[in-house]
């Protein structure tokens, strides 16, 4: 999929991801995604779009935001900095779901 919006925000970013569906707010660790008490296999969801922000001097203001949904239909947004530190398996998962998410874009 393409990228249809850019936001100005990451907040604009989520509030409008949240109104077409994707109202869990997710965290990656050992390769799950946790949600409201609630784990889920990272590899059982693809990036559906991702929102990318650059600080303009502080690094620390870089983020990217995942809108990611499962086969299931379990939709939800995960926010990382660039210089988040996630564990390895973790760090590994979120690489396979950009390599997923580049495949499907490249095919469109």
């Amino acid at each position: 999929m393409k990228q249809k919006f850019h936001y100005d925000t990451v907040t604009e970013a989520i509030n409008e991801l949240k109104k077409q569906g994707y109202t869990l707010d997710f965290d990656l660790s050992d390769n799950q995604l946790t949600a409201e008490s609630e784990s889920y296999p990272a590899t059982d969801f693809e990036i559906t779009d991702l929102y990318r922000y650059e600080g303009p001097s502080d690094p620390a203001d870089e983020a990217t935001v995942y809108a990611l949904a499962s086969t299931g239909g379990i939709k939800g947004t995960l926010v990382t900095g660039y210089g988040a530190s996630f564990d390895d398996a973790s760090a590994e998962t979120l690489k396979e779901l950009h390599y997923k998410y580049n495949q499907q874009n490249q095919s469109e």
